[in-house]
């Protein structure tokens, strides 16, 4: 009977484990939507930045103070420098050039190109800790790159403007996210994921703001109403609950399979894309996508065979 149980609540276990990554993926994936949709009435990037962060900060810091509460180990000065280091590259600037390249690039192939920051990660670890890349982890990379080609190309011939700008600048938002990764990894061990993504998140929101006083008038703020409703949907079904959700779903999971099941998010997007959008499907894209899909599923699963 106990052993009944016991298999019971594990299974159930793994199944909210499952759904939390699925829905995280999913609010990761919307943000690019709903940054689409205030675009239609204002196109400004800093300004929508700034309001997400707005809308999202109060949350980080009220799990900052609680985390702060149950730690009763303060962070050195050390720690604090890779706090804010980290979360200005890793949120701030990453958040930033993402949100410019969105003003000239489809939904699609924002989060397609995001999806590479495995790849990145791979090689910013293979050039800084000397870690040699193998044949099946180069095929993967090979696979995603090709796809993200692929997609490019077919955009560029349908003549969508500013494709190039909006591409590299997503590109970078990628890297930026990359050099967060490689290294906040031994620095979430050490201060705990929650209570270092909670901090790294006030820094960039503190960035998002100060930049957002100093180059607008408070007048930028005069938007319509449903910017402000799409600011606060993004800062809390695109930021908040989709940080959290794959925090839970990484503790009952592990961060392998909830990466694994992550990969549904470019294929998300593109569905949300072609729903609320209007952004059409062509055969070059799903292609491109699938492409892109494998690379990183070949990626994710060599990583998780025991070295």
């Amino acid at each position: 009977m106990a052993g009944h149980l016991r298999n019971t609540f594990g299974n159930r276990e793994v199944l909210l484990g499952i759904v939390f990554a699925l829905l995280a993926a999913v609010g990761f994936s919307a943000k690019a939507i709903l940054v689409k949709l205030a675009y239609l009435d204002s196109r400004d990037a800093v300004t929508m930045l700034a309001l997400r962060m707005a809308f999202s900060v109060p949350f980080f810091i009220g799990v900052a103070l609680w985390i702060r509460r149950r730690h009763t180990e303060p962070l050195n000065a050390h720690d604090w420098m890779l706090v804010v280091g980290l979360g200005l590259v890793g949120y701030y600037l990453s958040s930033l050039l993402d949100f410019l390249g969105l003003q000239t690039i489809s939904a699609g192939l924002e989060r397609m190109i995001l999806f590479l920051y495995p790849t990145m990660t791979v090689i910013l670890s293979a050039l800084i800790y000397k870690r040699a890349i193998g044949r099946t982890v180069i095929a993967a990379m090979a696979l995603s790159y090709a796809g993200i080609a692929l997609v490019f190309l077919h955009n560029v011939d349908a003549q969508e403007g500013g494709i190039v700008l909006g591409a590299s600048l997503v590109f970078a938002s990628t890297l930026s996210y990359s050099i967060y990764l490689v290294g906040a990894g031994h620095t979430l061990a050490r201060i705990g994921t929650t209570r270092f993504t909670a901090y790294a998140m006030v820094v960039a929101s503190s960035a998002s703001l100060l930049q957002f006083a100093i180059m607008r008038p408070m007048s930028a703020l005069d938007l319509p109403l449903r910017v402000y409703g799409l600011s606060i949907a993004m800062a809390v079904f695109s930021t908040v609950l989709p940080v959290f959700l794959l925090s839970f779903a990484i503790r009952r999971i592990g961060s392998g399979s909830a990466a694994l099941i992550g990969t549904i998010g470019p294929v998300s997007t593109l569905y949300l894309a072609y729903v609320i959008l209007g952004e059409r499907i062509s055969l070059p894209q799903i292609a491109g996508s699938t492409l892109v899909l494998l690379g990183v599923l070949g990626i994710s699963l060599n990583s998780r065979k025991p070295g």
